[in-house]
């Protein structure tokens, strides 16, 4: 379980290929320290497993499923990645509950700078633009944000200066793939009210 609130944008220091997976050697001194092999940790909103640490870092691997539902395989040596610790039971939610469970990859449409922050439009598969809620929760990269407008498959979310400068939002452009979770609280209710609906 995640919030969404992004601890420390690392940088893959290396990755290798192999029978369809492909491991990244991440540096990130912040969020590696008190990590161990087989704990969680997010990575661009995609809950892995670490499997090795290194100095000050560790190595993730990425499997078929997970390369073929999130942006993962297109990252490469140097880029930049934003990175989450589990949440702690003693911790504050200052985001939402967030799963680590890429739903789907969304293109960046349009960026609009402001004065003081930037807007982003963002274009979901057709499937899932019902879960598109005005004034809701959406994980964007694993970022927590919030959604300021919806228009059809698209919906914009306002960055403030301090979110672009401690995550990878700064790399986004018009083109960019980004991972997309819903929120989990909305599938659920759905789920429920399709059941109710079916037993009717």
């Amino acid at each position: 379980m995640f919030t969404g609130l992004i601890e420390e944008a690392g940088t893959i220091r290396s990755l290798s290929r192999r029978s369809g997976s492909i491991s990244y050697v991440l540096h990130a001194p912040k969020t590696s320290h008190g990590l161990r092999v087989d704990h969680s940790i997010a990575v661009n909103g995609v809950c892995l497993t670490v499997v090795r640490r290194v100095r000050s870092g560790f190595v993730v691997q990425a499997v078929e499923e997970t390369l073929k539902k999130t942006t993962l395989g297109r990252l490469t040596q140097g880029d930049r990645v934003n990175l989450e610790r589990p949440l702690l039971p003693t911790s504050r939610l200052g985001g939402h509950f967030v799963l680590g469970h890429v739903d789907a990859q969304g293109e960046v449409v349009e960026k609009k700078t402001l004065g003081s922050s930037w807007i982003f439009r963002i274009k979901v598969p057709r499937r899932f633009a019902y879960q598109l809620i005005p004034v809701g929760s959406i994980a964007v990269d694993g970022i927590s944000l919030t959604i300021a407008e919806v228009r059809g498959r698209m919906f914009s979310v306002s960055i403030i200066p301090h979110t672009m400068d401690v995550t990878i939002v700064d790399t986004w452009k018009r083109g960019s793939k980004v991972n997309l979770e819903f929120d989990v609280l909305g599938k659920y209710a759905e789920k429920f009210l399709r059941r109710r609906k079916g037993r009717r």
